[in-house]
Parts: C-alpha cells; structure tokens; sequence
C-alpha cells in the first residue's frame, strides 16, 4: 500500500502550491520574488469598503483604529466600537491560545505545545475549529491567536502557548489551525511577529538578528499564516534590530506586504504602540487596547499635516476588507451559533492522547495492570493541571482530578501529596501576642495589625505561605526582622507563584517565601487592608522537618504498592520566564525517594517546556503531558492504562541541565545585556545547535516512545521540480496497534556558500498501525525547504548539488541514509 502526503494540510496544499513554485523558481535564478503588492496609501478595495469609507467622518474612522471600553462586555480582551450609523458593527477580541478566553465557560483544550507533539497538522485543523466555533458562539469576532513564535530558549513563560522550535513543523500547524478557526467564521490573528521569544523585559528588549537567521527560522510561520489568509497580524513589543516591531516598516511593509501580500490587518500586542506617525506610515493598522497614539493624538497630526490622512484611510481599509471578506460588513456571516460542549470536549480529549509523549518506559511499567495496587503521589494529582496562566487561561466546562480518574479504574489505590504547598497553621504557642493564624478576616474599609514576636525553637528551612482573597497588589504586607517577605513583582509575575501553583484549592491566592531561620525570636509585623468588600488571608509554614515528613509518607505509600504514579508540575504564564529547567520546590529529592523505594515508578510531567530530570535512571517510566486541558485527567488515564498508545513526539529538545543548552553561559543571547540581545546562534538553534556543537540532550528532538516496536527500510529519495519526495516502508513488529512518526531530515548543499545546519526536519508523517502492519508512505519535501535565504541578494537560493537524506524515528535517532542530486 502507497501512502503520499505533504507536510502541509491537505487544505493547506493547494493554496501554498502556487507559491512554493514561484519560491523555488526564484530560489533556483536567486532572484529576490517579486513584491506581490505595492503598500501605497491609496491602494484600492472593493467597492463595499471605499463606499463605507467615502462615508466615514475622520473620527469615525480614527474609532475604528483602536481599542475602546466595551459597553457590553463579556470578558474578552479587546473591543473596537464600529460605526452604527453606518452599519459597521463592533469588533470583540478574545485571547485564545488553547480555547476562548471569556467570563462564560469554554473548552479548555490541551495547550498548544500538547497539541503539535501529535505531528498532525488535521488534529491542529480539527482544534482551531473547536476555537472559532466557540469564539463565534461566545460572541467573538477576533481570535488572538495562534501563537507561532519558535521555543528558542528553555526559559520562555510561554513556550506552552506554541509549538516547535522547528520552523518547518510550526509552519504547518498554524497554517492548518488558521485555517480552521477562520472556516468557522472567527477572524484569526497569528502573533507575536516578530522575534518575541522570551518574556524577560519583553516590552523593551532589542533584538539583533541577521536577515539569513530570521526568515529561515522565525518569519516562515508567519509567512505560512499569511499564506492561508490569516485576517490579522498582532505586532510584538519587543524591538527587531533597533526598532520596535510595531513601528517597523521592514517588518510591516516590506515583508509582510511587499513579499508576502498579507492583505489583513496589524494590530499591536496590548500597550504594544509606541508612537503615531512613525508606526502609522510603517504600516501598523491598530492600537491596542486603547487610542493613546491612534486616537486623540493621531486626529491632531491628521489636522497640523504632520500625518496624511490617506494612511489613516488605509488602516481602514484594511481592517473593512478583512470585515467584508467574513461578512461582517452585509450581514452574510452565518448566524452565531450555540456552543457545542459534547464536541469540543471529544476534540480535547483526542488532542490530549495524541500529544501524550512516552520519554521512557523500562521494565515494562508502563502501561500499568492495576495489579497489586497503585500509589499516586504529588499534589497535583488531585489539583488537575489544565492550562497555564497569563492570556492562555480558559475557563473550563469541568476539570476531573487524575486522582479520581485513576481510583474509578482500579480497586486499591492509595494517595499521598509527598509536597504540602499550601502549609500547615503556624503553632500559636510560637507567636506573641498569639492570634489566629487560619482565619483572619478584614473587614470592608478596616485595617488589621499586627506587630509581635515569632519564636523558632530549632533552626531551621522555613516557607512561609499566605493565602489571601484580596486582588495581588492589595495582599497583606508581611515583615519578618524587617524585610518584607511578599513584595509585589511587576505584570503578570504577580499571578505567578515561581513555578508552584498559585491558589489554594479553596481559591484563595497563594505566595511563598522561603528563609533560613535562626532559633529564637524574630519580630513579625502584618498589615492587611479590607479595601472595598473586605478580605480573607492565612499565613502558614512548611519547614525542612513537615517537608520530611512529607517524603517519608510518600516512601512508604510507594514501598506498599506494585505501581507507583507520581505527578510533577511547574505552573508557567505569560509575562515572566522560567529561571531553570529543574523542577520548582522539592520535587526532585521527592521523585528520587520515591524511586529509590520502587523502581516501577512513573513520573507524569504537567509542565511547560523542556525539564532536566536528574533522577530519570532511578524511574520505570516518564510521560510528558505539559498542560492536558480539561480532559486532561482521563487522557492521562488512558495512556497510563494502555487504552491507547502514547502518540506524542517532542517538538522541542530537552537539555540535561541548565548549563547544556543553545543560550546556556551567554547572557548577550539570554536575557541580553543592557536592552540588547544577540540571536549569536544564527540558524543553528534548537536541534540544530545541538548537532553543530556536539552537544547530547536528555532527551532530542522528535523524541517520543510507543507501546509497540517499528522498523523502517527501503528508503529512496527522488528530485522534481518542486522538491523531494522520500519513500520508506514502515513495519508495525510489535503486538499491537501504535503510531509511528517518521521523521525526514535533509543536510546541507555543497553548492551553498551560506551557513547551513548538519540538518534540518525536511518531512514527517504519523502514522497509526495494527500489529504486523507495513505502509510505503511517501514524504513530499518542498523546495522552500530546501533553501536558505541569501542575504546579499535578499531572496531564497535552492540547495542544488547531492544531499543527505536520514529517516528515523527522533533528530537523534536515525535509522536509514541515502542521498539524492537536487537541482
């Protein structure tokens, strides 16, 4: 049986077709593609935007330039009022990375990076129509979404928010998730182009990057949306070799429109704008949230002559055109329709095994029998991970505890927490004047003191931890010998708990601030304000003997069963990076003991990006399920317990270590110095700059195990004008039914004078088969992907001459070579 198929969606394919030969074509002379479009401010539309916009009064069309309070709210991030006297309806704006960010409930879908660890660019299709069906029934007109900046460094707050640190893979999964949302009728904005891949002083730092680096990496996601007709663009905050991209005529007009064509519009990330007449003219559309630029200010430089008022004209234009072409202008959008829960929970669920990646599994712990008892450990095994915070929360129709999922399946479990992260009550007897640690309630419009005594009668670690119902900046401020333990933090790092979850299971927030403390007295001092509806806070203690304790409970719960789970966490958000790939708190001396007491233990990964897991020898198995959404728990279940096999395959490499990584030791590449950072490993990121240095990861890219076993052989490879196309035999030789996921990888060309990687992911295919199955599939490498971008002529150069071509199933585990003349 023959089996062909792109690395693109189907959908996808015959759109970008037309394209890819005209890039091969102009790769193969070397000539720069023609501009598709000229960005004059006078270009035309269709005449039911220039009738709209010959009608519009320079207010009104200033309205439309920018974000404004909704009247009506429903909790969504943005609003544009349009013009009724016109017809021009309002614009609602919702985040949505992984489901529709509003007040009302949603589908909490598995995040992002979960969903391309499937290596299905249909499943990515099948999931943005889950979010553009539900943002239209919530009342959205906009998605915020998705993101396809690459994971270039572990640390990034939001890698769980996009998919791959490929270029190629991320390419084909915003294409096809694009396409979904908007084929229900929800206008899609692909973000943050560009460059935006930390959150650390990301409203300010500067990016320097080489032309070569950012179109072979960064800008092919973008252009891939482009390519499918994304409606919008949101601009990042960060600056792109010295200036902002929201001001950035390179960026905003001479790549996005001049080269690519994009006929949408630009929006900026929220207080992303930075001035009017300079980001105006280079092509920024909207301001969002507000008008401070493009409001008052814009009229005023439209009146003085400073601006023209046919670049105002066109940001309206834009932003019509793209109402028109989803009907949004004469009523033919299709009606709202009703949310669908049943369907898109399924979707949720089937995201969420097929993302589940499989990173080891010795002695055959895994899939687990239920025989002899089970043992589930770690707090989050009964406070179900869903999704991280920042934009990408969701909330959810419901949210089952593994814990719960687990016990409905098998007779003898037994559970334990193995790490308290919410404390235990400070003893009274230790505090003097005493008071009720537990409970203090603030009235409305009350202030409470309390200026005392805490007396440490051994020295020892100690957490403290408060818990508190007030807004973060409006907390209880709490001095311990004078230093304030819970300062407030800048953005979206007040929501953050430094990788421990951050609210308590009753819903109060929680912080944690850990001291040595000396033995004896040391002076407390608390004041918390009521404010307007009053407030409830604890303060609480872990110390080194609960924390203990708390182990030893957890050793002796896994001594007593045959199958230990063990679930670790770290909860990420926008706005703040991570600052190691180590597990937060206590987690690794917990999954140490734990294994050391039973070697058939199982270590279930809720976490945001790549980990180091130092204890990895001691396990039987490791399954990452990063942010499983709210069908989480029984995807889990579902892997754990064989109902189907792991599906995942990892789109990021994962160090062993904070010191073994492409931005590891140069803060010029991460986080920068003095507002500046250097993309100094060129193109050689991720994978890349793993093969180029030598350099073994824990785990590599593409990396990701089956219940069953796979062989491959008859590989050839055979050029054509439009590319490659690479055929293997896949053979199921295991017992039963599994995916397999070939992964394509091609070297560098002989007749290129540019840097080039060892390789690059060329192709890949996932496949499902029964046991004893064999498939001939084919993979149809473009000759984009066989190009690199030439700097001193500005376009892309075909890699002519004989290249090696590998198959197998990771970047570090290829099992078949041949090589093939291209050109």
């Amino acid at each position: 049986m023959s089996d062909t198929v792109s690395t693109v969606s189907r959908r996808s394919a015959l759109r970008l077709l037309g394209g890819a030969i005209a890039v091969a074509a102009a790769a193969t002379s070397g000539l720069t593609p023609p501009a598709h479009a000229l960005d004059r401010p006078d270009q035309a539309a269709g005449p039911r935007v220039e009738g709209l916009l010959a009608g519009l009064t320079l207010d009104e069309k200033i309205s439309l330039l920018h974000g404004a309070t909704d009247p009506d709210s429903l909790g969504q991030a943005g609003y544009v009022p349009g013009v009724k006297r016109l017809g021009i309806p309002p614009l609602r704006l919702a985040d949505g990375p992984a489901g529709v960010r509003v007040t009302k409930h949603a589908t909490a879908l598995p995040a992002p990076v979960l969903l391309a660890a499937a290596f299905d660019p249909d499943l990515a299709h099948r999931y943005g129509r889950v979010i553009g069906h539900e943002g239209r029934a919530l009342g959205q007109d906009v998605l915020l979404s998705p993101m396809v900046n690459l994971i270039r460094t572990p640390y990034a707050g939001r890698n769980f928010e996009t998919f791959s640190e490929d270029p190629l893979l991320a390419s084909d999964l915003v294409a096809a998730e694009i396409e979904g949302i908007q084929g229900e009728g929800l206008v899609a904005t692909v973000k943050h182009y560009a460059m935006n891949n930390q959150e650390q002083d990301r409203m300010s730092i500067d990016v320097r990057v080489d032309e070569q680096t950012m179109h072979e990496l960064e800008l092919r996601g973008f252009e891939a949306a482009v390519g499918v007709g994304t409606g919008a663009v949101m601009g990042a905050y960060n600056k792109v070799n010295g200036t902002f991209a929201c001001e950035s005529k390179t960026l905003l007009t001479d790549i996005l429109r001049g080269r690519w064509g994009f006929d949408g519009w630009v929006m900026t990330d929220w207080f992303a704008a930075h001035s009017t007449k300079e980001a105006l003219v280079a092509g920024l559309d909207m301001e969002m949230p507000d008008g401070t630029y493009f409001g008052t200010a814009l009229k005023s430089a439209v009146q003085n002559g400073s601006v023209s008022e046919r670049y105002v004209d066109r940001a309206v234009r834009r932003i019509l055109s793209v109402m028109d072409r989803f009907g949004l202008l004469d009523g033919s959008a299709p009606p709202r329709p009703d949310r669908d829960a049943k369907a898109g929970a399924a979707v949720a669920l089937e995201v969420a095994k097929a993302g589940a990646t499989l990173l080891r599994n010795e002695r055959h712990t895994l899939p687990l029998t239920g025989r002899g008892g089970i043992a589930v450990i770690g707090p989050t095994g009964t406070l179900p991970f869903v999704s991280g915070g920042g934009s990408a929360h969701v909330v959810p129709d419901h949210a089952d505890s593994p814990l719960d999922v687990i016990k409905s399946r098998v007779a003898k479990v037994t559970y334990t927490m193995g790490e308290d992260l919410f404390g235990k009550a400070i003893p009274a007897a230790s505090l003097s004047p005493a008071f009720d640690t537990e409970a203090q309630q603030v009235g409305a419009g009350k202030t409470w003191t309390y200026d005392g005594t805490l007396t440490v009668s051994d020295a020892d670690e100690w957490t403290f931890v408060l818990h508190f119902s007030a807004a973060p900046t409006a907390r209880p401020k709490v001095l311990l010998d004078g230093e304030e333990l819970f300062p407030l933090a800048p953005g979206y790092g007040e929501y953050f708990s430094g990788g421990l979850v951050s609210a308590a299971p009753d819903g109060l927030s929680v912080r944690r601030k850990t001291l040595s403390l000396t033995k004896g007295a040391h002076t407390l001092q608390i004041t918390a304000q009521g404010g307007d509806a009053g407030q409830l806070f604890r303060l609480r203690r872990i110390t080194g003997a609960t924390r203990a304790q708390d182990v030893a409970e957890a050793v002796k719960a896994a001594r007593s069963a045959r199958d230990v789970v063990l679930f670790a966490y770290e909860d990420a958000t926008e706005g703040q990076d991570r600052t190691t790939v180590a597990l937060p708190g206590n987690q690794n001396r917990l999954i140490e003991a734990v294994a050391a007491a039973n070697p058939r233990t199982t270590v279930v990964l809720n976490t945001s990006s790549s980990t180091s897991m130092p204890w990895l020898r001691s396990t039987g198995a490791v399954l990452q399920m990063y942010y499983p959404g709210q069908e989480g728990a029984a995807a889990t279940a579902a892997v754990l317990f064989g109902d189907c096999d792991p599906g995942g395959r990892l789109t990021q490499s994962f160090p062993a270590d904070d010191a073994h990584h492409p931005v590891a030791g140069d803060p010029l590449r991460y986080p920068g110095v003095d507002g500046t950072e250097e993309y100094s490993e060129g193109i050689h990121a991720g994978y890349r700059w793993y093969d180029a240095e030598g350099v073994r990861p824990l785990f590599p890219f593409g990396h990701g195990l089956s219940y069953t076993s796979f062989s491959y052989d008859d590989l050839s490879a055979r050029w054509h004008r439009q590319g490659l196309d690479v055929s293997l035999t896949v053979h199921n030789t295991g017992p039963r039914a599994g995916v397999a996921v070939p992964q394509v990888y091609v070297g560098p060309s002989p007749d290129l004078q540019l840097d080039q990687a060892v390789r690059v992911l060329a192709g890949y295919r996932r496949l499902v088969l029964r046991p004893g199955e064999r498939r001939r599939v084919t993979v149809r490498v473009a000759a984009r992907t066989l190009s690199s971008w030439d700097a001193k002529r500005h376009g892309w150069a075909l890699g002519t001459g004989r290249r090696s071509v590998w198959v197998g199933a990771s970047a570090g585990d290829l099992r078949m070579r041949t090589s093939v003349k291209v050109g």
